[in-house]
């Protein structure tokens, strides 16, 4: 479920409030961003957002540093050398990752017994979580 306007809100108000001002770059990379579903490259985030309002590559880097030191997006590295960015939602609401080792695939997935898991992992050692990944790796349904 993409994360829609109300993240794209977020996200431009929580800049303004930190003392960014508005700018085509980094507005584009968050507009873009609210309408996808799952991680996407910089590359990809470029591809999608730089050729009508020239918007360059560099530029969208310096969006998502901005983007992911706010922790309005986080970083997912999925093993492929090349990192990924999705919408942090506010209130927590995330899924998780499979990858495909043969074809690079990413697919989002959520699992409430496992959201469950993890908290009783975090209670019996005490920990207060802050936040959690998980990625699973392996072969999809096409290259098995």
């Amino acid at each position: 479920m993409p994360p829609n306007r109300a993240w794209a809100d977020h996200a431009t108000s929580s800049l303004g409030a930190a003392g960014y001002r508005g700018g085509a770059a980094r507005a584009a990379v968050v507009e873009y961003l609210a309408t996808q579903s799952c991680c996407r490259t910089a590359i990809e985030i470029h591809s999608a957002v730089g050729g009508s309002r020239s918007v360059g590559l560099a530029s969208v880097y310096r969006a998502l540093d901005v983007l992911t030191q706010l922790r309005l997006v986080q970083r997912v590295e999925v093993g492929d050398g090349v990192a990924r960015f999705e919408p942090a939602v506010p209130g927590g609401e995330h899924h998780h990752h499979l990858v495909c080792d043969d074809c690079g695939k990413v697919e989002a997935f959520e699992d409430p017994g496992l959201e469950q898991a993890l908290g009783k992992v975090a209670a019996s050692t005490g920990y207060a979580l802050d936040g959690h990944e998980v990625l699973l790796r392996g072969a999809c349904g096409n290259c098995r």
